[in-house]
């Protein structure tokens, strides 16, 4: 049953005809938002949505390049109740999680409009005086027109960050005369064949760049920090300790760092083989870029054809930027997945639950922490029949 109540309206001009009043809305249907929705269904919550700006089931996972296979993926967390995927190793994971997810979506029924893109959720002025009032979610369609405003008490977002490409700002990158491109845009090595490519960053990205694109082109291998390498085994032991490493950040306010960057890279077979024939061997970060090329460090010259880009992601949360969230320490402070400042907003695609680690640990908390809060009488007051928007 739905957790809205109906209050009394006698006196009070109705809403919007097309308005929606909701329980929550989920943005983003990648695992994170697909977890937080199954659950949300599962506790009774009916007048839910999920609003995802791709074409398609997938998130993320469509934009990945070729040659990033089930075998080569940085491990895949089944959706709740629904077993990982189980495909060959050399499936691309563009393909695999896709299918994946659409078959996930179809079994449970989830109702999910796309493509969606959120543009702004804000305070609903009709609710001004409530200590918790409504939201009001604003989007547009495919063809970039408003869509009907929705109304609810609590937004849950999943945005995660592949939307959001983070390039540093290096001099003179704008007289660069080659190609710069970032993770984001990476297609196939085959692009690059021939070509002096210079890889930035010390992620896990990077590692794969470096050993597709050695294989017909020549590398050069630049991060700022001296990258760490882990010899013993992943295990899910060691998964949840990084996992409460970003915890700590975000209960603090402090900006969020991935994952990964608390876990180090894990030596396998293949980066061995790589170290061995000197693709791994780092460069410090140059310090400008010319017409033709990168000034190294030590001030000396080196030529390139290509920059890339592996210098991770932004969290997407400016749509979130009218409810003032951001604190002194620049990030948003977190109490477990709910904004400590606001409790009607939950980011379950942000920190940990921006891996597939801690997604749906990450939405089944925000949602039984959302449900407690409303049946505690915590929540927005969402009458059906309030003033217009």
């Amino acid at each position: 049953m739905s957790l809205l109540a109906s209050g009394n309206t006698a006196g009070r001009s109705r809403v919007e005809p097309d308005m929606e009043l909701l329980d929550a809305v989920v943005i983003g249907a990648g695992q994170a938002g697909l977890s937080a929705a199954y659950h949300l269904r599962r506790r009774g919550m009916e007048d839910v949505v999920v609003l995802d700006a791709e074409d398609g089931p997938g998130g993320a996972w469509r934009h990945r390049w070729d040659s990033l296979t089930m075998a080569t993926v940085n491990g895949i967390r089944e959706l709740p109740d629904a077993p990982a995927p189980g495909v060959g190793g050399d499936v691309p994971a563009n393909v695999a999680v896709p299918d994946y997810f659409a078959e996930f979506e179809a079994r449970t029924g989830l109702e999910i409009r796309r493509p969606v893109r959120v543009t702004r959720v804000e305070e609903d002025p009709a609710g001004a005086g409530q200590r918790q009032g409504p939201l009001l979610v604003r989007a547009v369609g495919a063809d970039g027109r408003a869509l009907p405003v929705l109304r609810t008490r609590a937004v849950l977002n999943a945005t995660g960050t592949w939307t959001r490409p983070f390039v540093p700002a290096v001099p003179g990158a704008a007289e660069f005369r080659g190609r710069q491109l970032h993770t984001a845009e990476y297609v196939a090595a085959d692009e690059f064949a021939g070509q002096r490519v210079a890889v930035v960053g010390g992620g896990i990205s990077a590692l794969g760049h470096l050993q597709e694109i050695a294989e017909v082109g020549e590398t050069r291998w630049y991060t700022r920090r001296e990258p760490i390498f882990r010899e013993d085994e992943f295990t899910e032991e060691a998964g949840r300790e990084a996992v409460a490493g970003v915890w700590d950040a975000v209960r603090e306010g402090r900006p969020v760092g991935s994952v990964v960057s608390h876990t180090g890279l894990l030596w396998t077979p293949a980066l061995r083989r790589a170290a061995r024939r000197g693709i791994l061997d780092r460069r410090p970060m140059f310090s400008r870029i010319v017409p033709g090329g990168v000034i190294e460090a030590d001030g000396t010259r080196t030529p390139v054809d290509a920059i890339l880009w592996a210098t991770g992601f932004r969290h997407e949360l400016r749509h979130l930027r009218p409810l003032g969230l951001t604190g002194p320490l620049g990030g948003i402070a977190m109490d477990g997945t709910a904004v400590a400042a606001d409790p009607r907003i939950h980011l379950v695609g942000h920190g940990p639950g921006a891996s597939t680690i801690g997604a749906n640990r990450a939405g089944r908390a925000a949602v039984n922490r959302l449900v407690r809060d409303l049946e505690a009488g915590l929540g927005a007051s969402l009458d059906r029949e309030l003033v217009r928007a």
